[in-house]
């Protein structure tokens, strides 16, 4: 789909029940505890660090509750994919290569959508971040970055893992642990973690309980035996698109 196209499919978020919603955008119950507000705020940048699964999720509550998503610059990105997460393809849109005029791209996209995932083609200049916060406060839109933005107001990252389910080279994945650690500005400067399942057996973004697990559940990941479930190497795609 050409860039104009997208665009020009901004004014279709602008209805009454979108824009009488809360400040805040819902997300899944599992990150829900990582954020200030509870949610995503709108008018606010936050940052995921490397594209994936995490990425994903963080939409994932919105586009469920009724929010337009548009994803930015991740040529790897699928509506599969998307969909696995838990966002719905019917309020998607993708746009896997923006061009050399991005910033332009974006800003138009945070006027029609909820929530924009980028990740920048380069690192940004200051004034050119500045220009796409200022259009996702009047907006009321969430830039979701998959990358490094200094200043943003929320930062989500997974910092460890748990492979679940192979032995000493030989097995199948099943699920991942991630420890997720969030800070911020204001009043989530002060960080926050847990560990998810990202993804658990089922493919689903849930809260783990009970991290230790045994020698044998958290071998190494690599040998030539190991194989994967659709759902987990999925997430490894994404994982390693980053």
């Amino acid at each position: 789909m050409a860039v104009a196209q997208v665009i020009s499919l901004s004014p279709q978020r602008h209805r009454a029940d979108v824009l009488a919603s809360e400040g805040v955008l819902p997300v899944l119950p599992a990150l829900a505890g990582l954020l200030p507000a509870g949610g995503l705020a709108r008018g606010t940048v936050v940052t995921t660090g490397e594209f994936g699964l995490l990425s994903l999720a963080l939409a994932a509550g919105a586009s469920a509750d009724g929010a337009w998503c548009a994803v930015v610059g991740v040529p790897s990105a699928g509506v599969r994919a998307a969909a696995e997460a838990g966002l719905d393809p019917g309020r998607l849109v993708l746009v896997a290569d923006p061009g050399r005029g991005w910033p332009q791209v974006v800003a138009s996209l945070l006027d029609g959508f909820d929530i924009v995932l980028l990740r920048p083609p380069e690192r940004p200049p200051a004034q050119m971040r500045r220009k796409l916060e200022a259009a996702a406060r009047r907006f009321g839109s969430v830039l979701l970055v998959a990358g490094d933005w200094p200043g943003a107001h929320a930062r989500v990252q997974v910092t460890d893992e748990e492979w679940i389910g192979i032995g000493a080279g030989y097995g199948r994945l099943r699920a991942r642990k991630a420890q997720v650690v969030a800070s911020g500005r204001g009043a989530g400067e002060r960080p926050r973690s847990c560990w998810l399942w990202l993804p658990g057996p089922d493919g689903s973004v849930t809260a783990a309980t009970g991290i230790a697990a045994s020698a044998a559940g958290t071998a190494e990941t690599t040998g030539p035996a190991v194989r994967a479930g659709p759902a987990v190497m999925a997430t490894r795609r994404l994982v390693s698109s980053g």
